[in-house]
Parts: structure tokens; sequence; C-alpha cells
């Protein structure tokens, strides 16, 4: 994740730039139940209006959080599928708040009716994400059901009225990119306070319709309105988040941005993105997913590296022998191609490792998803 907001307040009051630091423990991202009332198109796990086998029970899941707070995970993101689904869904959200977990919900929205925006609000969820894909007819596509744009906004605001923090999420692909500044615009007329920007990745359904990926100039393209908004709401002093996910390469791509825009501060931000170090699958980002199985993120579904039932979180995560995992731990990783040439390797880490996989069966080789020219990364 390269968090905009935190870099455009890097130009406004620029703080000391000190060495890069991994949290104590990973991220965890939990999809806790496949089951899911909508069929999305860019779904990493292919979830479905139907009960899957094999999920992790109530007192599992429980075990499994007792192992994670032992090995110091700092943030539980509670997902899917739809979460709302699971019938224990609050239980484990009590439990999690109450070990003293950060407690993020990654819904859908159509669910969040009045009686379950009370229940978000009392157990005081630290964040509520919710995927917006586009306006009225272009989300309803995205999400392969009619009305699903009015009910995921209908559950946005109750959440927002109840003092809930919410996040817009909007995946961009050609067919929705037009529409990237009227989704930003509902963060003002919906009093939302954070806006999430993704990038396809080629997982699930997003693999299988990876040929919908946004081109290279579209990208750059939407990449430079969001770092405008976000220094207008910066510059401004308004309280507002943008962050993007799924390329790290934005974090190259926004200091070419601030050579351009603000070129006095460049090399205080080049270190700064030097120490956010980049792409973090399999080093502070990891997934755990409904039956168990352990993965280096959310989009390497494909790939297990064991399952908690079997043996604990702890002992697999720092787990190298896996050659994967050995791969995304090291520094600098084992890269090729125009990834191990481009001179900014040591701020993006080599980006997400899924769409190299995809494309060509090789985990390590360029990423196809970089959409930076060969002079910003130090080629020509």
């Amino acid at each position: 994740m390269f968090r905009v907001s935190q870099f455009m307040h890097e130009l406004v009051a620029p703080s000391a730039v000190g060495p890069r630091r991994d949290p104590p423990g990973p991220v965890v991202i939990w999809n806790l139940i496949r089951r899911c009332n909508l069929t999305c198109k860019h779904c990493y796990s292919i979830s479905a209006d139907k009960d899957f086998a094999g999920e992790l029970s109530t007192d599992e899941v429980f075990g499994v959080m007792r192992d994670l707070k032992s090995f110091r995970v700092p943030v539980l993101i509670l997902s899917g599928g739809e979460p709302l689904l699971r019938p224990d869904i609050f239980d484990i959200a009590i439990r999690a708040k109450e070990m003293g977990f950060y407690t993020a919900l990654s819904s859908n929205g159509t669910l969040i009716d009045d009686r379950v925006a009370d229940r978000i609000a009392e157990i005081g969820f630290n964040y509520v994400g919710i995927s917006i894909d586009g306006i009225d007819a272009t989300h309803d596509r995205f999400r392969a059901r009619q009305g699903a744009f009015a009910e995921s906004m209908g559950g946005i605001r109750r959440c927002v009225k109840r003092g809930v923090k919410v996040g817009l999420r909007f995946t961009m692909t050609m067919d929705n990119a037009a529409e990237l500044p009227q989704v930003v615009d509902l963060m003002e007329s919906e009093g939302v306070a954070k806006f999430y920007f993704s990038h396809l990745n080629y997982a699930g359904r997003g693999n299988k319709n990876r040929l919908d990926d946004a081109t290279i100039q579209v990208t750059r393209n939407a990449m430079d309105y969001l770092f405008d908004t976000a220094w207008a709401h910066a510059s401004a002093g308004r309280e507002r988040e943008f962050v993007s996910g799924n390329n790290d390469a934005d974090g190259p791509y926004f200091l070419s941005w601030v050579r351009r825009n603000h070129p006095d501060k460049a090399g205080h931000i080049a270190a700064k993105l030097v120490q956010w170090g980049g792409n973090a699958s399999g080093i502070n980002v990891a997934n755990i997913d409904n039956l168990g199985e352990v993965h280096p993120d959310t989009m390497w579904w494909n790939h297990n590296l064991g399952n908690v039932r079997d043996r604990q979180f702890s002992a697999i995560w720092p787990d190298t022998s896996d050659a994967l995992m050995a791969g995304l731990k090291a520094r600098p990783r084992p890269v090729e191609g125009r990834c191990k040439a481009c001179a900014h390797l040591d701020m993006c880490n080599g980006n997400t490792r899924v769409r190299a996989q995809r494309v060509t069966g090789n985990a390590w080789a360029e990423d196809p998803g970089c959409y930076l020219s060969d002079e910003e990364i130090g080629l020509a």
C-alpha cells in the first residue's frame, strides 16, 4: 500500500528520514468466508453465493487469533467473500477488539442496513472499507447485480451517520477509468474520510479479466489526478486520506510528480520512499483464507504456505524453506528484466509478483503492470 496523503504531508511538513522499519508482525487480511451475494469481475477469491465446505469454526478462529496476538500482529482486516454473511462475524470482531487488534471490515456494503450499521458502530470497528467501482450502472456491471450501487451507498451513508470511519475502494480498469473523478467526489458529498485506489491485480477473476486492465497512459493520467487531488487537500489542511495499492510503481511515479511540481523537495521524498520500501507481500502483509490456508498476500491464493489447522501462523510466516517466501523476504528480491535494472528497486521492492507469475509463469520476471518509462527507471 502506498500512503499518498502521508507523502503529501512530507511536502507540507517534512519529517526526519530514518531507516526502513518493519512492524512487529504483519497486517493480516483474513477471508473468513468465501460466500458472497455479489459476483464481482475482479474478485481474487472467486467468491459466489453458495456455501464452501471446510471453513474455520468460531473456536478455530479464536485459537488462531490468540496465536496472531502472541506473534504481535497489529491489524486484522476481516474480509470475505462478504464477511457480513458469516453468522459469527460480530462475535469475532468483538473478540478482536477485546484483544487489542486494530479491527477493520472489508465489505461490499449491500448488507449494511440500520441494524447492521448500529452493530458496527457499537463494536467500534476502526475502519470499514466499501468498494465502489463506478457510478450507478457502471458499478452494477462490475458487481453483476442491478441496484448494487444504491445498496452500497446506503451502507456507506449509514456508517458515516454513526461516526464510523469509512473508505471508498475503487479498482480501476478500462471499463471505469473515466469515472474516477466522480467516485472521488463522493468523498466530499458523502463525508467519507478515505479513498483507496487499487490497480487491477491478476488473481482470481481479475486474472480472467486482465485484458480489461488499464493502459499505461490511462494509469499515468489516473495517478496524476490522484496526486493532484491529494495535494489540493493536503495543502489546504483538509483531513482526507488517499492511498493506492497493488502497484508499487506508484512510489517512484510519485517521485516523478514531485520533480515536476516540487523539485526542491525531490531529494527528501526520494529518501522517504526508500524508507517506505515498497511492496510488502510476504513481509508486512499476510493472508489467511476461509479454509485456514496462509498466503503471501490476498492475491496469492494459488500458492499455499501452510494451514493454521496443522501449524500455527507464527511458525508458518517466518519459514523461508518455501522458495517464494524466501525470495519475497530477500532484499533485494531476485527480480529480473526491467525490475532488476530499475534505479528505484529499493523504493518499490520489485512491485507485486503475482502479475509476473500469471503472465510469464515466472514470479521473478519483470512486472508487466509497471507503467514507468525507461527514462524514469534509469534505463535510457
